[in-house]
């Protein structure tokens, strides 16, 4: 049987088509600052500004619970001289995305969940356990996290499909999307490499993470 990851990964490297000059990186350079595509929301009916709240309610919340996973396993795992250094480059990578994402929700002027407090001690406690019970185990979260993750960016994509296009700011979303689904699955592969799938239970393992992660998604989407 193939490992779960599979169709993700191969979706990924179906989806290689991101430029060279990254979407998300106008974001991070002030000469563009005061440009409509980062610095505007369009006029969008009712329907289509509920689903772009959604949308950018759940993913920067999903970016803060990923910063603190992170944290809490490198706070478990910093001696590891192997992981280390894997664990802090995708660190440094959900660092970028949440500023980003921070950034996306103050342009469209979207309220961010009131669960984000929850996020980061749920995100600091999965991090942090899962790399107590061994490095197989913190890849196995990452793993089931990213694989969640993966999927959501996915099914995003196509509801953003339906929205109109005119204004800058919403092409110039689905690619910054596009980017930051191509990175959580690259997180993906990364821990499967570094024997996620090796963790003891891993099936049970990834079970439960995988479903606290979509229960997760669609509590944030609401509150």
């Amino acid at each position: 049987m193939k490992p779960s990851h599979f169709p993700l990964k191969n979706l990924r490297r179906g989806y290689s088509t991101l430029p060279s000059v990254l979407p998300s990186a106008i974001y991070t350079d002030p000469i563009r600052a005061h440009e409509p595509a980062i610095s505007e929301t369009p006029e969008l009916l009712q329907i289509h500004r509920r689903q772009l709240d959604r949308a950018l309610r759940v993913d920067q919340a999903g970016e803060i619970a990923a910063n603190y996973i992170y944290m809490g396993q490198m706070a478990i795992l910093s001696r590891d001289r192997a992981l280390k250094p894997l664990i802090q480059e995708m660190w440094d990578q959900e660092k970028k995305h949440l500023a980003v994402m921070d950034k996306l929700q103050a342009q469209h002027r979207v309220r961010p969940t009131v669960l984000s407090e929850v996020a980061k001690v749920a995100g600091f406690g999965l991090g942090a356990v899962t790399a107590l019970m061994g490095k197989e185990a913190a890849m196995a979260c990452t793993e089931a996290v990213e694989t969640v993750i993966g999927e959501h960016y996915d099914d995003q994509l196509a509801e953003l499909e339906s929205m109109p296009s005119e204004h800058p700011s919403l092409p110039l979303l689905k690619d910054v999307i596009r980017e930051f689904r191509d990175d959580e699955l690259e997180h993906l592969d990364i821990a499967v490499e570094h024997d996620a799938q090796r963790a003891p239970a891993h099936a049970l393992l990834s079970s439960v993470v995988g479903a606290g992660c979509k229960v997760a998604i669609e509590l944030c989407k609401r509150i």
